[in-house]
């Protein structure tokens, strides 16, 4: 699969077969989730991977978008590291990115996956928090359920709306004169 069908096809999996994912295939999609960008190159993120059923199943009573948490293979909770960040609250955009790769690696290896949000939503950060046991420095900021789709998907539409492009200021439509 090119990037461009991979960014075009890629799509949130929330219903997953019973089909387990190997080791070596969720290595994989964490070693590539792994080079994502991040500010000052700090990658300050980690990954607690939730296998355990009863784990994955607090996770589904956690997060109310995550209830398919119980069925996925298993779980990603990417959560960042505030001692390891260089450029103060950058950890945000870094674990998104981040977040992103991983969801583009599951799909490019065939997995089914989807991210559900944990951040910034205090109360969720607090029982994940609970959930992993994190130190005070380790925030939640995802949970990434994988597993082998049950859905068949259909090809959307176009999704950039270039009426909602601007260039140079915000409502300016008209593109630059390259000189």
């Amino acid at each position: 699969m090119n990037l461009f069908d991979a960014i075009q096809s890629r799509r949130s999996i929330r219903r997953f077969t019973d089909v387990p994912i190997d080791e070596s295939t969720l290595h994989e999609v964490l070693r590539l989730a792994g080079y994502a960008p991040s500010a000052g190159d700090a990658r300050p993120w980690r990954f607690v991977v939730l296998c355990d059923r009863d784990m994955l199943t607090a996770a589904a009573r956690i997060n109310p978008f995550g209830q398919m948490a119980d069925k996925a293979a298993c779980g990603v909770v990417v959560v960042g590291d505030l001692l390891r960040e260089k450029q103060s609250g950058f950890w945000v955009q870094d674990c998104a990115a981040c977040t992103t790769t991983m969801l583009l690696a599951a799909h490019g290896l065939g997995l089914g996956a989807v991210w559900t949000g944990i951040y910034p939503v205090k109360q969720r950060v607090e029982a994940f928090s609970a959930l992993i046991n994190a130190p005070q420095s380790i925030v939640p900021f995802s949970l990434v359920l994988l597993g082998n789709s049950e859905q068949r998907l259909k090809r959307v539409s176009e999704r950039n709306d270039f009426r909602e492009v601007y260039y140079d200021t915000f409502g300016n439509t008209r593109f630059p004169a390259v000189e």
